[in-house]
């Protein structure tokens, strides 16, 4: 039985105080569709102004769609600032968001494969990517089951911004924890029959990762998710929350994913991460212009697609050796 504290974090939300309290409650108060108006006001301003996104965002367009005329990637490219800026606007309203709030904001189809899910002993695998409102998703399923789930999130830059999504993401009672030596937690997550979410369209090192094929491109990805679904046996949701033509929030839940299991564990590793990395892709493709294009996904194997990015970080490498002789 939940103790009281979680009880009641898992109720309400913890409001902010202060000038940003006050400017999170003034959003959380105006109606959905001037949300979607004002934030793309917001995201076609970021689009104007911020000519290194735009171009990370151009290329990965160019990369992955390149049967696509220059106007067609031109106008969904500014679609996705657009979406970014709506984005941003509805985190600032969850912050102010009670229990009921969530579940009124969300509508959720697919209700059926997450509650059966949810009669497995061996745990869920609930996989996603940085598509439409991606912070909703998690805070809608810990609300929607009455139950935390733990979450495996990185660090953001910078840790102002980091403390402040940290305090929303934990809302209800859901447990971050950070990439960095997170599978014990993961792992024992699943022993005791519980929810673990993860975004898994994002890069990892090569040396971390496995090779797949994302948008007819090579990508390296986490196998975390498909280590832990062969070891526990547990199942794998993909679960995307996407916004509507009506600027309504949907939560969308996938059946389970069907894996393979063979003897060859790296074999299987391979291709259970493809075959979840092919789910994502298909919710992106459904909803291109929601996607989080501004990541560099394909720098590790396709790394003269940003060279002005690569040339900035080599600056700030040697700028951090000159200062580290100068001590």
């Amino acid at each position: 039985m939940a103790g009281k504290g979680e009880e009641q974090g898992q109720q309400r939300s913890r409001k902010p105080h202060g000038f940003f309290g006050t400017f999170t409650a003034f959003i959380a108060s105006m109606p959905q569709k001037h949300i979607a108006g004002v934030g793309k006001l917001v995201g076609t301003l970021a689009y104007i102004l911020d000519r290194r996104h735009r171009r990370i965002v151009k290329r990965n367009l160019q990369f992955t769609h390149p049967e696509w005329s220059r106007d067609r990637i031109q106008r969904l490219y500014k679609r996705v600032f657009q979406n970014m800026g709506v984005t941003v606007l509805e985190i600032c309203q969850m912050m102010c968001f009670s229990r009921e709030d969530i579940l009124r904001k969300v509508r959720i189809r697919g209700k059926e494969n997450l509650l059966n899910a949810m009669k497995s002993p061996k745990g869920i695998i609930m996989i996603s990517a940085h598509l439409g409102n991606w912070e909703m998703a998690h805070l809608f399923i810990s609300c929607y089951l009455q139950k935390p789930l733990l979450l495996v999130v990185r660090q953001i830059q910078p840790k102002v911004l980091n403390r402040w999504i940290h305090r929303l993401r934990s809302n209800f009672g859901n447990i971050l924890v950070y990439k960095k030596r997170a599978l014990p937690k993961m792992a024992r997550t699943l022993l005791q029959g519980k929810t673990l979410g993860l975004l898994i369209d994002q890069g990892t090192k090569l040396s971390r990762g496995v090779e797949v094929t994302f948008f007819g491109r090579a990508a390296n990805t986490t196998p975390a998710a498909a280590l832990l679904a062969r070891r526990y046996d547990s199942p794998v949701l993909p679960v995307f929350c996407i916004r509507e033509a009506d600027a309504g929030l949907t939560l969308i839940v996938e059946p389970p994913l069907t894996l393979k299991r063979t003897d060859d564990l790296g074999a299987d590793l391979k291709v259970n991460t493809q075959i979840m990395t092919s789910a994502v892709e298909k919710a992106v493709r459904a909803y291109p212009e929601q996607w989080f294009w501004f990541h560099k996904r394909w720098k590790r194997h396709y790394p003269y697609l940003y060279p002005e990015d690569l040339a900035r970080r080599q600056r700030r490498r040697e700028k951090k050796r000159a200062r580290l002789r100068k001590v």
